[in-house]
């Protein structure tokens, strides 16, 4: 099977495929021997988000429902192309999907910490991966800078209400704070701030029900 053929069958089951990787040989151990090739798979934008709202999964009331539909829909495409699931949670193992991440496609770290695309700027994030035996085709990188490095005013380090995030990095208990006291709809509802204020692919920002899914599980991750 191509790499072609692998990536239709994700976007087929509403997922984004998010290219592939080839394994070094000291990542080709544990769960991994005896693979070659990794194949990334994410959410862009509303791409693999509409599909998820309409699952079983995200009706049910139980925890952790995106996990649990990324979990049934990659493991059934595991099953059905002969490849082995692994996922960016409920380790440990913890595998290094941001590494991997930079290794697939034109990533750069911003100065949230995020991973910033050229194209869809802090708007997308990683559900799982494939791998496979088989030496799939990795395109090369395009050799682009990183958005944040011609982006001189810096707007996302200034719009947090609660300037969570400085040159010494991001106050995660002060942001949990604030979003567990503020009184008007703000970020719960609308997103991070700060993340909004980035001027790169704001067209696959998150609408409100996607917004407020993710910044109610930040919290709930921390109670």
């Amino acid at each position: 099977m191509t790499g072609e053929q692998i990536e239709a069958a994700i976007a087929a089951a509403g997922l984004v495929p998010r290219g592939v990787v080839r394994l070094d040989r000291a990542e080709q151990s544990g769960e991994l021997a005896g693979l070659s090739s990794l194949v990334l798979i994410g959410l862009t934008g509303r791409h693999g988000w509409d599909s998820f709202v309409h699952s079983p999964e995200a009706q049910d009331g139980a925890d952790h429902p995106l996990d649990r539909w990324s979990q049934r829909t990659i493991d059934g495409l595991a099953a059905r192309l002969g490849g082995v699931a692994i996922y960016p949670f409920g380790g440990p193992p913890f595998w290094p999907f941001q590494r991997w991440a930079q290794r697939a496609e034109p990533l750069f770290p911003s100065p949230l910490g995020l991973l910033i695309h050229p194209t869809f700027g802090l708007w997308h994030s990683y559900r799982g991966a494939l791998a496979f035996a088989a030496e799939l085709e990795v395109a090369p990188l395009p050799p682009a800078p990183s958005p944040c490095d011609s982006c001189r005013d810096k707007p996302c380090l200034s719009a947090c209400p609660v300037s969570a995030f400085t040159a010494s990095g991001y106050d995660v208990d002060g942001c949990a704070q604030w979003l567990r006291q503020d009184p008007s709809p703000g970020c719960m509802t609308q997103g991070c701030l700060a993340r909004l204020a980035c001027p790169v692919g704001k067209e696959f920002a998150h609408a409100p029900d996607q917004a407020e899914f993710g910044m109610r599980a930040f919290l709930t991750a921390r109670e």
